[in-house]
């Protein structure tokens, strides 16, 4: 069966390495998440083309690109929903677009020099279309009950990334030009009421590709709104790898190696008002779906060591909830989601991923079910600070509790934290909240005044957001003392030597402790010299006394804006 059954791991921490022994890992930003099921089957490729889900037999098509040679042969393996490889279907010439029709009776197949269909309860062969010659593998959808397909050919495959790529249709057993075409690969994905988006990839021979919205209801294919990205300078433009339409219509997401994950009004393919969250730091975007009840968003890409390779996220990106963040790295998951490798299943309830290693020889299917069912999360009896009075430059430990309702989370949950003073707000990071809900938010605040802290639980697939929970500290300056050590007695002939020690709390002091020094004796009050701190907060003050009888000394530093000010004071006895 060639299938591997695992639940959902969590790393310990924000991006943690895999672990030891495994492929994969589910990053733990900026929230924990509840478990996901995960299954894995090995697919018998060396190269991979497109992926097509049969959400009425409950099949999953994968196609062997192949492509290069004339003499390469093709094939399509066949899944079930469970990850169990059911048949495989050998084509003698190289095997890419896969496409089903409307009631998914039908599957669609794009080889090298002909348009198969195939039953897709039987897996049977039910025609052979001859169509143009493609080299460089096709792309194919169905809009108007009728398929459509990219053509390209070459002499050499390394020409494959410019040569025209032409749009064909196949009807009634047989080929026609539609008369779209353009540099290239063109990228194609249908979308709901006959509509199908066709995007251009980025090559020498297009700087400025486009994206397209056609209306394919009808004899000919009728393109609607058109966009291309780059301004006026040649700067943004789209670097596509992959297409995906929200099950209403209403918007199209481009997987875009240079933006991310772009999100569009279909109408105008104008930005939506709000997109998604920039994919982490270090991952490119390669591949994006809509779930089918359009309740998530899969967003892959193709990224390295911890970094994920993967999110799966509400589709409404006004919806603050943290997203699953999965990392493939290693020999058992493939090391990133490859472009045009994501579909849903039409219920939403699963994510068909495929992934890839380093060298791009060897594919995995990833059958992923996001939890189904969310819980609250609250927030319960305030929070608390300690120490009481918080001091500038010192740290602060600020606890609360976060109850969550269901099934204990497989992994702890975590809160974030910000602090809010007088220069803005400051995000605090991440914290984990423990098995009894408690949980600690560490600071060090750097300001005097007020420090408001908020305690957020964004939430994930399986619990609601929590309600954010603040408190407001007065944050004070950090104390200061001096030490001193005096003789008991001095004389007029010998002097008087005082030792001391200044400590500060809180920051650091930007320049060592400049001490006014002070004598008061019968004759009167004077000021000495000013003594300098040393780097371990030492110091010494020699005085030679002018009028026998008691000295007093006072030593003292007036503080400056984090630290308050301190003083000391000795007598001596002056002698003759």
């Amino acid at each position: 069966m060639n299938t591997a059954h695992r639940p959902r791991r969590l790393a310990a921490a924000v991006l943690a390495a895999a672990l030891a022994g495994t492929g994969l890992t589910v990053a733990v930003a900026p929230a924990a998440h509840a478990a996901a099921g995960d299954s894995v089957a090995k697919l018998p490729f060396t190269s991979y083309s497109a992926l097509a889900v049969d959400n009425v037999h409950q099949r999953v098509f994968l196609a062997d690109a192949n492509v290069g040679s004339s003499s390469n042969t093709g094939q399509i393996a066949v899944y079930t929903f469970a990850g169990e490889r059911i048949s495989t279907i050998s084509v003698s010439y190289h095997v890419s677009g896969l496409a089903l029709s409307a009631d998914a009776s039908t599957l669609y197949v794009g080889e090298r020099y002909r348009l198969f269909t195939y039953d897709t309860t039987t897996l049977a062969l039910k025609t052979a279309t001859g169509v143009n010659t493609d080299q460089c593998g096709r792309e194919v959808v169905v809009a108007g009950g009728k398929p459509y397909y990219t053509s390209q050919y070459t002499d050499y495959p390394a020409q494959c990334s410019t040569a025209t790529s032409y749009l064909d249709t196949a009807a009634g057993g047989a080929w026609q030009r539609t008369g779209w075409n353009d540099a290239g690969k063109l990228l194609l994905e249908s979308g709901p009421n006959d509509t199908f988006v066709m995007g251009q990839a980025l090559n020498s021979s297009a700087a400025n590709p486009f994206v397209s919205v056609f209306d394919g209801s009808g004899e000919t294919p009728v393109r609607n709104a058109t966009r291309r990205f780059a301004d006026a300078d040649g700067k943004g433009a789209l670097n596509l790898k992959d297409i995906a339409v929200s099950p209403d219509g209403a918007k199209v997401a481009l997987a875009d190696a240079a933006a991310g994950t772009r999100l569009l009004n279909t109408g105008d393919l104008s930005e939506a008002a709000t997109g998604y969250q920039a994919l982490p730091a270090g991952a490119t975007a390669s591949s994006v779906a809509f779930g089918g009840d359009g309740k998530y968003i899969a967003r892959g890409a193709s990224a390295t060591g911890s970094t994920p390779d993967l999110l799966v996220q509400p589709a409404d990106p006004s919806d603050a909830t943290a997203p699953l963040e999965f990392v493939f790295e290693g020999s058992q998951d493939g090391d990133r989601v490859v472009p045009r490798g994501m579909e849903w299943s039409a219920d939403g309830s699963r994510l068909f991923a495929v992934t890839t290693n380093t060298a791009g020889n060897q594919y995995w299917l990833h059958i992923i079910q996001p939890p189904a069912v969310q819980y609250d999360a609250r927030f319960t009896g305030g929070l608390t600070h300690s120490p009481a009075q918080a001091v500038a430059g010192e740290p602060l430990a600020v606890r609360g509790k976060l109850e969550q309702d269901g099934p204990a989370p497989a992994e702890p949950l975590k809160v974030k934290a910000t602090r809010t003073d007088a220069t803005g707000t400051h995000d605090l990071g991440t914290f984990t909240v423990k098995a009894d809900g408690t949980f600690t938010v560490l600071d060090e605040p750097d300001l005097i005044g007020d420090a408001t802290y908020t305690v957020s639980y964004l939430g994930d697939l399986t619990h609601r957001p929590a309600e954010d929970i603040t408190t407001t500290v007065n944050v004070g300056k950090a104390p200061t003392s001096i030490a001193l050590t005096a003789p008991e007695e001095g004389s007029l002939s010998t002097g008087v030597q005082i030792t001391g020690t200044f400590t500060a709390q809180g920051k650091t002091l930007p320049d060592r402790a400049v001490l006014k020094v002070t004598r008061t004796d019968r004759l009167g009050t004077g000021t000495l010299s000013s003594v300098t701190v040393a780097a371990d907060g030492t110091f010494t003050i020699d005085d030679l006394p002018r009028t026998r009888g008691d000295a007093d000394y006072t030593v003292s530093w007036p503080g400056d804006d984090l630290h308050t000010g301190s003083s000391a004071s000795a007598t001596v006895y002056v002698r003759r």
